[in-house]
């Protein structure tokens, strides 16, 4: 009986999955879904593994979103830096390389 407890405790365990909130859209997505943008000791990169030092902000793989967080100044908000014109371009040049096929 105590090992049958345990199989049925295992069986009702779901792994959630991480939700985070595009700065274009502002809406919920999976983590896995979005791409994350990390910015360490004022270093702004582009992070697809999700993994790299620093604070990070999420983004859709969509065009339409990559402008509005350009237009809002969103990562200029989060990080709370200045980012020069000439390194925002170079990181949505970046981006634009993750950007949902087909649409």
């Amino acid at each position: 009986m105590n090992t049958m407890k345990k199989m049925v405790l295992n069986m009702s365990k779901t792994k959630k999955t991480p939700m985070r909130r595009c700065v274009g859209c502002m809406e919920s997505k999976p983590k896995n879904e979005l791409v994350r943008i990390a910015c360490y000791e004022g270093e702004v990169t582009v992070d697809p593994t999700g993994k790299a030092k620093g604070r990070g902000v999420y983004l859709c793989p969509d065009k339409t979103c990559m402008e509005k967080a350009r237009k809002r100044r969103s990562l200029q908000r989060n990080f709370e830096i200045e980012i020069s014109e000439e390194k925002l371009q170079n990181i949505f040049t970046e981006l634009e390389s993750y950007e949902k096929q087909g649409e």
